[in-house]
């Protein structure tokens, strides 16, 4: 049975995405499953941002068949190891949350690379595309530890 990974932002088209395309290049899909959601609803089932697309792209990583999704309360079921990419919505994962169990699914994806500093992946939506490059190489870096421990783990 695969382990299942999901990444988690605000509207699923900038960060969480490009957290998805980066962490799934990274593993071996026979034995992992990542997805991606966000914890609003305002861009249900439209593709990436066409910046994360083009960073994505220029890094050798295809997003374009992903399409926004909503996180909702059954994925702690469906789904192994929650990511969240900013504290803002750890906390709205983990108030959906029904028992630690699922709670104990939810990280803060920079956790990885500063150990309990809980710092946010900024959202890049309003910024220019230098934001987007930053945000996907403080991902890649954090996705290649998430990577590391679960291929140790498997």
């Amino acid at each position: 049975m695969k382990t299942k990974i999901l990444m988690v932002c605000l509207g699923n088209i900038c960060r969480s995405p490009l957290a998805e395309g980066i962490l799934q290049s990274k593993l071996d899909s026979s034995k992992f499953s990542v997805s991606s959601s966000g914890t609003s609803n305002y861009h249900i089932g439209n593709k990436p941002d066409l910046r994360s697309i083009e960073v994505a792209k220029k890094n050798g990583i295809d997003i374009t068949s992903q399409k926004a999704a909503q996180f909702k309360s059954s994925d702690f079921n469906t789904y192994d190891y929650i990511y969240a990419m900013d504290n803002s919505n750890y906390q709205n994962i983990i108030n959906i949350a029904s028992n630690n169990k699922d709670k104990n699914k939810v990280q803060l994806i920079l956790n990885e690379l500063y150990p309990n500093e809980n710092l946010d992946v900024p959202d890049p939506y309003y910024g220019g595309d230098k934001g987007f490059e930053d945000v996907f190489q403080m991902l890649d870096k954090a996705c290649d530890i998430i990577t590391s421990k679960l291929n140790s783990t498997n």
